[in-house]
């Protein structure tokens, strides 16, 4: 209460409440922008423009808060002249706002509709006059003491991006941390602070920089730390030999020939104290950490576990530990790319998109981006066009980033629109293009590529190399990421693969038990809601993750219409996301269009391991390149074929050309992807028949192929891929015109006949470029392309093996989305037609072993409880069906004359089988009815339960226990019914 006490004795001084969280973890974070003290995790507060008129020297204040993580709960007028305006944009601490106490539970309803109060009343013209809350009560004088101090000097994003992260992953772990930047304080109260919670840690951080040897106040830490020999030092972007006072002196190197010297005299300090601090971290040996743009991530977990193996904090060893063993192995969906080739320019690209800079070589080989503007209807003046223009100028001379525009990002509730500016900081005053229509004013939409937010859209055809662009990407700049988080974009799994991430962030998303004689139980949309909400919040922290959706179908998600963007976090954040589509635009963002090869590059992709060529083969690969339209796909298949078969570019041109094009109806989807290259589905043929030829008819890998059509988009795993191909009926299909080329070409290749095992089979595979393996171990994803051509090649008896296969031999764990698949395809969601039809004894055990822990473990672990009740309901109605056809068919055989006993052993299996149907749609009726209960539809639920109740009472009678435990049930929700009737 000490700092809110002086304040209130103050003239002129302004005090705002801003909402707070608790925890046990709480920390107040000094930053180098807009404040030296705050939360990055407490809710946003932006002043937009304070006035106010002092009475004692008639001066005026403006504050601006441009940092969207800044939480005041106490605003204090600093000492200077009168007359002086403040900006906080360009004076960061001319403020002082002490940061709440946070625990990054997120912002209350409460604390939101205080908050959007005061910015009400802040918005409102004139003077403006707010007095002292007595909840207001800053953080530093609540917090005595903390664990670790982290001291830092310097603005760079870089190092601000570093800072934040690593006193985030601190907090996780529940260490109490302080940060500062204190060179930045301009306050004698703030430096007070700083000194206190210094002087009370019990560990120093201190990261040094280059600029950091001539600040004061990071010597001052480096003293202070080093004589309780507590001190951490991090070295950023620096290494620790080149830290020598000496070499600094005497500007030794490239790096202290600029910002070397006899630094101490930059503030008038004694060469002693600056010697022995720099001197100082030579002792400090068994705590030395070098941070760089190639290490981040792991300097982050090394400095954590340090500490808090200094803390005698085992368990958060053990959990550091065990979290990189997991990152380790379940990161990436596919290894990296050895072959990669090109792509150098949009790589670049996207770093600037999503950090908006670059740095390290892709800044030697700096491009000038050159976005399209669109005018549609646009009309100004001259004479405002012209003002326009000298603005502009005006403003982009003052700016320092490279030439490149700023961009203003505006969310609404529906939609996100971004504005580009002319220039100035976002926080600035702009103006804005107007069109008149209808006698109003009205302000026009435009459509960009966001720079420094965040979020890159990637658009191309299907297979030009998107995934691979981005899996690229991941892989060169994983350690600027705490994780890597890839997630399927396909309409019908895009949910449940976002709750996917559940694991790798740590959130429950179980349904909880709630309190429903209380009247406490939530609707399933809540339910559904707050799931999602538990996993964007996670990526709204400090931490940086990067989030790929990759193959992003639609803007809206299958199974409720909801836009698909609902689920992630507010760009501008920590996290990055990446989006690749095929989709021309995705909520008003222009993407990176992503173009073919060049021609050098398609061409170092088709050589493969061969590297030179006559000219007349060089002309047969341009052949092929052109008739492939440059697909990165076709031109790797071709590298693969040529690298593992003794046959030149011209052989190949002309087999594919023999192959016979197949004449298949695609729909008008399919036609985009599939149609356009008509010489992809010759060269697919090719490899098909070669695997054919090398292993013999209805070889293995082809019947892989064949099958993969039909298991959803994701990582297949090789034994199941193999027992689906199994069991594929019918005969061979191969092209007898072409045996003789494939036997002159594949000679040397087929010196075994033996029948290869399923993992050679599927090595096979993916040698030639058909499949991709897997992160996951013994597993395969096959592309689009190859999976759409499958599946029109095949027939629905491949669907029916595949269904079976899943049924048979899939895991819940591990094969959850190909499970969903084969309900897919056996009950016919939505609008959908039933592909695959089982027997009654099939449907039966596909429900019992599939269908059923399926829904519930949806329902239960991730709160899918749409998706969860549909299938119920579908595999309630599949079995009534295939109950009745029974029944019909028994109909059929009463009539027909029959001797001896076959007929009364059939009659007898017929009625077991019968009566399983029947107490299966029982069971069924009585989860669906718990689940009922579970989302508040009482009512439904008492039917559901009656209905159950009557099926085991007419086959077991009253006193079965399946009975006696449906009545309690029916018990349950006629009591809850009565007490909270629906409406």
């Amino acid at each position: 209460m000490e700092l809110e006490q002086e304040s209130s004795k103050q003239p002129g001084t302004l005090s705002t409440t801003a909402s707070r969280n608790l925890s046990s973890s709480s920390s107040a974070f000094v930053s180098a922008s807009q404040s030296p003290f705050f939360s990055p995790r407490s809710p946003q507060f932006n002043v937009s423009e304070i006035i106010r008129s002092d009475d004692a020297n008639s001066s005026t204040c403006n504050v601006t808060s441009g940092d969207p993580l800044s939480s005041s709960a106490l605003i204090r007028r600093l000492e200077s002249s009168s007359n002086a305006k403040f900006l906080a944009s360009d004076s960061p601490c001319n403020a002082i706002c002490d940061a709440d106490v946070c625990s990054g539970q997120g912002t209350s309803n409460a604390d939101t509709r205080r908050r959007e109060k005061q910015k009400k009343i802040l918005r409102s013209p004139g003077k403006c006059s707010l007095a002292p809350s007595s909840t207001s009560v800053s953080s530093t004088s609540r917090i005595r003491s903390c664990d670790v101090y982290i001291g830092f000097h310097g603005r760079k994003p870089s190092l601000l991006r570093f800072v934040k992260w690593l006193r985030a992953e601190l907090e996780m772990q529940g260490i109490c941390c302080f940060a500062s930047d204190t060179a930045r304080c301009r306050n004698s109260r703030s430096h007070d602070t700083v000194e206190r919670m210094m002087n009370s840690a019990s560990f120093g951080v201190v990261i040094l920089t280059k600029k950091s040897f001539g600040n004061p106040y990071s010597i001052e830490e480096l003293r202070n730390f080093l004589g309780r020999k507590t001190l951490v030092p991090i070295f950023f972007d620096l290494s620790f030999v080149d830290c020598l006072a000496r070499d600094i002196i005497e500007r030794r190197g490239e790096l202290w020939e600029r910002h070397g010297g006899e630094l101490w005299m930059l503030y008038g300090g004694v060469e002693k104290e600056w010697r022995d601090a720099v001197e100082g971290l030579s002792r400090v040996i068994d705590s030395q950490l070098e941070a760089n743009d190639g290490n981040l991530r792991e300097c982050i977990f090394k400095t954590v576990t340090l500490l808090a193996t200094r803390m005698g904090r085992r368990n958060m060893v053990d959990q550091v530990n065990s979290w990189r063993e997991k990152s380790e192995k379940e990161e990436f969906p596919f290894p990296r790319n050895e072959e990669f080739v090109g792509r150098t320019k949009e790589l670049s690209e996207l770093e600037l998109i999503l950090f908006g800079d670059v740095s390290g070589d892709a800044e030697r080989e700096y491009f000038e981006l050159k976005t399209r503007h669109k005018r549609k209807s646009l009309k100004i003046g001259k004479a405002e066009h012209r003002q326009e223009e000298e603005s502009t100028k005006d403003q982009q001379s003052e700016s320092s980033n490279k030439g490149k525009d700023p961009i203003i990002w505006m969310k609404s509730d529906k939609e996100i629109e971004m504005q580009r500016v002319a220039g100035g900081t976002p926080q600035r005053s702009f103006r804005t293009f107007r069109t008149k229509s209808g006698g109003k004013y009205r302000r026009k939409r435009s459509v960009k590529i966001l720079y420094g937010k965040g979020i890159a859209c990637v658009s191309g055809d299907s297979g030009i190399g998107k995934t691979e662009l981005v899996l690229e990407y991941a892989y060169r700049f994983l350690q600027r990421y705490k994780m890597v988080l890839w997630v399927g974009g396909e309409t019908r799994y895009i949910r449940q693969n976002y709750l996917n991430l559940r694991a790798f962030l740590e959130v429950n998303l179980s349904t909880e038990n709630h309190s429903l004689e209380k009247g406490k139980g939530k609707c399933f949309e809540e339910q559904e809601e707050d799931a999602i909400a538990r996993v964007r919040k996670e990526l709204m922290r400090d931490i940086p993750f990067l989030v790929v959706i990759d193959n992003l179908e639609n803007e809206k998600d299958w199974w409720d219409q909801k836009v698909v963007m609902d689920l992630l976090p507010r760009f501008g954040g920590e996290t990055h996301f990446i989006i690749t589509t095929r989709l021309p635009k995705i909520m008003n963002l222009e993407p990176m269009k992503l173009s073919y090869l060049s021609g050098m590059e398609a061409m170092t992709l088709m050589k493969g391991s061969v590297k030179d060529y006559p000219i007349m083969e060089i002309d047969s690969l341009r052949v092929i390149e052109e008739k492939l339209g440059r697909l990165t796909l076709g031109l790797g298949i071709v590298g693969a074929i040529l690298s593992e078969l003794p046959i030149t570019p011209s052989r190949l041109l002309d087999t594919i050309n023999k192959m016979p094009v197949r004449d298949l109806v695609w729909s008008d989807r399919q036609s985009v992807i599939l149609r356009r290259p008509p010489f992809l589905m010759q060269l697919i043929d090719v490899c098909l028949s070669i695997f054919d030829h090398a292993d013999g008819p209805r070889s293995l890998a082809s019947r892989m192929v064949q099958v993969s059509g039909w298991f959803a988009p994701a990582a297949i795993p090789i034994p199941l891929l193999a027992m689906a191909a199994h069991k594929v009926p019918g005969k061979h299909h191969g092209a007898r015109v072409w045996k003789k080329f494939l036997r002159a070409i594949t000679c040397s290749f087929t010196s075994s006949r033996i029948r290869r095992s399923e993992f050679e089979a599927s090595s096979m595979l993916t040698r030639f470029g058909i499949a991709k393996t897997c992160s996951k171990p013994d597993s395969v994803q096959f592309h689009e392309i190859i999976k759409l051509y499958a599946r029109k090649r095949g027939s629905i008896r491949v669907a029916q093996a595949v269904v079976q296969a899943i049924c048979l031999r899939s895991s819940l764990s591990l094969c959850s989305e190909h499970q969903w698949a084969a309900c897919f395809m056996l009950f016919g969601f939505s609008t959908d037609p039933v592909i695959v039809q089982l027997k009654p004894s099939e449907l039966l055990f596909f429900v019992k072993r599939v269908a059923l822990p399926l829904a519930i473990h949806t329902f239960i672990t991730f709160s899918r409880c749409t998706a969860a009740l549909e299938l119920l309901r579908l595999c309630t109605d599949a079995l009534e069906n295939a109950a009745e056809a029974m029944v019909t068919q028994a109909a059929k055989w009463l009539k027909r004359s029959y001797c001896f006993t076959g007929p009364i052993h059939s009659d007898v299996r017929y009625t077991y089988l019968w009566q399983e149907l029947a107490l299966l749609k029982a069971t069924l009726l009585e989860t669906r009815a718990k689940l009922m209960l579970r989302g508040g539809q009482y009512n439904i639920g008492e039917d559901l339960i009656q209905n159950a109740i009557f099926i085991r009472s007419s086959i077991h009678g009253d006193h079965h226990p399946d009975t006696i435990s449906a009545r309690e049930t029916l018990s349950k929700l006629t009591r809850l019914l009565t007490n909270f009737p629906v409406t």
